[in-house]
């Protein structure tokens, strides 16, 4: 014997699907919620990016427009003599400083890569006594402000008598805790069964490494990479101090900062010029790399 059972029709209690209004999914706000957001978040750029735009748009300005009240930035008057005589500039080379922060970050980035791989693996894929110790040794390093390290380090740096060469730039920032942690992180994602398969095929430590391992956190690689480099191109304090007593060791903030100390105060186009030149990499590799340092720093987030 067959049971009937009726079924609500669509328009008697339950509404049909023509009737039915989309449901707004939960993590999506409101659009006066994103109404409000954007209303606060546009002026918020507005005064963020203004430092930026004026330092890039001052740079292209005759002097006599940038120094009037307001500067006239948007007037269609702009030359391209400010960005040329900074980078001509004799008193203060530009060019041997900008090749000197080039070495500067990319031996940094190089090193950092190298020794943090090198010790993220060997906390997360080596079995050894006291690894947890090791791996709280180097957060502490993080810790340690910079300013308490730079006098013992300059002295390091002229014990060896390297101080008038480009190595003394770089030699105290061949390695970093913050590096260590970052790829530990990522390291402890990799399936502890792939490492036990390759140690069982006779696969080594270094060749592990580099085929399997590595390719697998290339986020994690790409986001430590700029943040060396962006570390190593905009040192300012260390290349002041190291390289007080030789122009030639210059980098482009010292040389700029130099540029305005010695009798450009007053050209402040010229001065602007000089910054923008030292912003380019920076901009680039933030506006071409934010995407990678955001799925670099979020990968060792969510175990």
């Amino acid at each position: 014997m067959s049971q009937v059972v009726d079924r609500p029709q669509a328009g008697a209690g339950t509404p049909g699907p023509a009737t039915r209004g989309r449901r707004r999914p939960l993590n999506q706000p409101s659009g006066r919620v994103r109404l409000l957001t954007y209303l606060w978040l546009i002026p918020a750029a507005v005064v963020l990016l203004f430092p930026v735009l004026l330092t890039v748009v001052g740079g292209f300005l005759p002097e006599g427009q940038l120094v009037r009240q307001p500067p006239g930035l948007f007037n269609g008057v702009y030359t391209l003599g400010n960005y040329v005589a900074a980078w001509q500039e004799t008193v203060v080379p530009l060019v041997p400083a900008f090749f000197n922060s080039l070495f500067v970050g990319l031996v940094i980035m190089i090193a950092h890569l190298v020794t943090s791989c090198l010790a993220a693996y060997a906390l997360v894929f080596v079995r050894m006594p006291l690894r947890q110790p090791v791996f709280w040794l180097f957060l502490a390093t993080i810790m340690v402000p910079y300013e308490a390290i730079v006098v013992p380090n300059a002295l390091f740096v002229r014990s060896l008598g390297v101080e008038n060469s480009q190595w003394s730039l770089v030699l105290p920032f061949l390695a970093n805790g913050f590096g260590v942690f970052l790829m530990r992180q990522a390291f402890r994602q990799f399936p502890a069964e792939l490492a036990d398969a390759a140690r069982i095929d006779g696969c080594g430590h270094l060749r592990f490494l580099g085929t399997i391992v590595l390719p697998s956190v290339r986020p994690s690689l790409t986001a430590l990479a700029v943040w060396s480099f962006l570390q190593g191109w905009n040192m300012y304090f260390w290349p002041l101090i190291i390289s007080s007593s030789n122009n030639s060791m210059n980098t482009l903030q010292t040389a700029v900062f130099a540029l305005k100390a010695n009798g450009n105060g007053t050209q402040q186009a010229l001065v602007l010029a000089g910054v923008t030149i030292t912003l380019i990499p920076t901009l680039l590799l933030v506006i071409f790399g934010q995407r990678w340092l955001v799925r670099g720093f979020m990968a060792g987030a969510v175990k």
